[in-house]
């Protein structure tokens, strides 16, 4: 299988941030890392993708972080969820499983 970058939809990509973030406070660079490696390599992360959808998610008050050490030793601003963004995961979760439940229904159907 080749490697190549997948082009999410805004909210499939706010949803497996927010749920990389909810496991553990984690970096940028970390959190792309995660979902290529949960995915094998299936979905990759541009980093022109990633950072804006960390920014918007800070401002919509669901991601907050703290500065810290990378395991490289660079400053690295480390995310965690906020009360808000574990609401909004719960919510976004609820919505893909009806979602995808929805699709699987068509494609056994079909």
């Amino acid at each position: 299988m080749n490697k190549q970058d997948a082009d999410l939809l805004q909210g499939t990509l706010d949803l497996m941030i927010l749920k990389t973030v909810a496991l553990e406070p984690v970096h940028g660079y970390g959190i792309s890392l995660r979902i290529q490696q949960v995915t094998k390599d299936v979905l990759r992360v541009r980093q022109g993708s990633l950072y804006p959808a960390l920014y918007r998610l800070e401002r919509k008050g669901w991601l907050t972080y703290e500065w810290g050490a990378s395991e490289n030793g660079r400053r690295a601003k480390y995310y965690r969820l906020t009360k808000a963004g574990k609401k909004r995961l719960a919510d976004e979760t609820e919505s893909w499983e009806r979602l995808s439940a929805a699709v699987n229904q068509i494609l056994e159907t079909a």
